[in-house]
C-alpha cells in the first residue's frame, strides 16, 4: 500500500484527502489485504497519508497554491476556485488563504471574457447592437446572446458585478483600466 501511495503522489499534485480517497478505492478494488499467510491485513490509511504528508511528498498548501493560479490562469472565477479546492478536500484556512485577489479575479474575468468573445469582446453582440439602432433586428436576439454570455461567466465562478462590468463596458480600453485599477490597489503598480 506505501509503494501505491508513493506512486500516486510522485505521479499526481495531490491533497490528503485526494490520496485517502484513492488508496481507499484501491482497496475496494483489490477486495481484502491478506498476508503471505492469508491472514487479513488491517491497513491504516490514514497513518500512511498522515506519514506521506509528514515527509512533504503530499501538500495541501502547494496544492492549493497551484491550482488556484492554474484555473485563474485560464480565467476562472474566485468561486470556481474555492469549489475546486473543496472537492479536493483542501481545509478552509488553506483555501481562504489561497482565494484569488480581486486583482486577479478581475483579470481572470477579463481573460475569459476575451478568449471566449464575451461582453466588449464579442463581435456579434456589438454587431447585433448596431443592426437594433438601424431597426433591421429585433432586440430580443441580442438579449439571447448577452445573457447567454452572462450565464456562461457566472458558471466560470465570476462575481456578478465583474460580469456586469465586462458586459457593459463601453470598450476594450475601460476593461483594460478596470484591471490595472486594481493592481494598482494591490501594490502592483508598474510605474
Amino acid at each position: 500500500m506505501r509503494d501505491l501511495a508513493l506512486s500516486y503522489a510522485a505521479r499526481f499534485a495531490t491533497t490528503g484527502a485526494k490520496l485517502e480517497g484513492y488508496l481507499a478505492r484501491k482497496i475496494r478494488e483489490r477486495g481484502v489485504a491478506e498476508d503471505g499467510d492469508g491472514r487479513t491485513i488491517d491497513l491504516d490509511i490514514p497513518t500512511l497519508v498522515a506519514r506521506l504528508i509528514e515527509l512533504g511528498y503530499v501538500n495541501d498548501d502547494a496544492y492549493a497554491r497551484a491550482k488556484s493560479r492554474d484555473l485563474t490562469a485560464r480565467g476562472y472565477g474566485a468561486r470556481r476556485v474555492e469549489q475546486a479546492l473543496w472537492a479536493a478536500g483542501v481545509d478552509e484556512t488553506v483555501r481562504d488563504d489561497h482565494a484569488p485577489s480581486e486583482a486577479a479575479a478581475r483579470e481572470a474575468a477579463a481573460l475569459l471574457a476575451k478568449k471566449r468573445r464575451f461582453g466588449v469582446y464579442s463581435d456579434k453582440l456589438r454587431a447585433n447592437e448596431e443592426r437594433i439602432h438601424e431597426g433591421s433586428l429585433r432586440d430580443v436576439n441580442s438579449h439571447k446572446l448577452r445573457d447567454k454570455q452572462v450565464a456562461a461567466m457566472l458558471r466560470a465562478g465570476h462575481k456578478m458585478d465583474h460580469v456586469r462590468f465586462i458586459m457593459d463596458a463601453p470598450g476594450i480600453e475601460d476593461v483594460e483600466q478596470w484591471v490595472t485599477e486594481a493592481l494598482g490597489e494591490q501594490g502592483y503598480d508598474d510605474d
